[in-house]
C-alpha cells in the first residue's frame, strides 16, 4: 500500500516539476515571439490567463478570481491527496496515477496563480483560424487525470469487481 503513496508522490511532484520548468523556458523564451512548430496545427506562444480553463472568470474582479482559482486549485490537491491517502487500500493503480495527475496539475497552475498572478500558457493546437486555447503541462495532466479517472469508474471499475 505504501508503493501507491509513493507512485503518487513521485508522478504528482514530476508533473509540477516539468510543468514550472516548461512554463519557465516558454517565458524566458517567448516573449511576444510565435514559434510555429507544425505549420497549420501548432505554435509555441506565451498567453498569460489570469481566468480558468479557457479563460473563464478573467475578468472577475481581482480579489474574487484570485480567492476561487487558488482555492479551486488547493482543494483539488488537497482532495486528491487526501483521498490517496485515505483510501489506498481500495484504490487501484489506475486510480492512484489518474489521482496523481490530477494533483501534480493543480499544484502547477496554483504555483503560477499565487505567485505570479496568472497562469502561463504556451501550447497552441488549431487548425486554419480556429485556435484551441492555449494551454501548459498542468492544464494537460488536470484534464488527462480526470478523463483517465471517469473512464476507469465507469468502464473498468465494473470489470475489476467481477473476477
Amino acid at each position: 500500500m505504501k508503493n501507491k503513496i509513493n507512485i503518487f508522490f513521485f508522478i504528482a511532484v514530476l508533473i509540477i516539476f516539468l510543468d514550472l520548468l516548461t512554463k519557465s523556458i516558454a517565458e524566458n523564451n517567448l516573449n511576444n515571439l510565435i514559434i510555429e512548430v507544425i505549420p497549420g496545427f501548432f505554435n509555441l506562444v506565451l498567453v498569460w490567463n489570469k481566468g480558468a480553463a479557457f479563460g473563464i472568470i478573467a475578468n472577475a474582479p481581482d480579489i474574487i478570481r484570485k480567492i476561487i482559482l487558488i482555492g479551486s486549485s488547493t482543494i483539488a490537491a488537497v482532495i486528491t491527496t487526501v483521498y490517496v491517502m485515505k483510501s489506498k487500500e481500495k484504490l487501484s493503480m489506475f486510480e492512484v496515477v489518474s489521482l496523481s495527475l490530477i494533483a501534480g496539475g493543480s499544484v502547477g497552475n496554483l504555483y503560477d496563480r499565487f505567485f505570479i498572478g496568472a497562469v502561463r500558457d504556451f501550447l497552441d493546437f488549431y487548425i486554419g483560424q480556429h485556435h484551441w486555447p492555449a494551454f501548459n503541462i498542468a492544464d494537460a495532466s488536470i484534464s488527462i487525470g480526470i478523463f483517465l479517472f471517469i473512464f476507469y469508474e465507469i468502464f473498468l471499475k465494473k470489470e475489476a469487481f467481477r473476477k
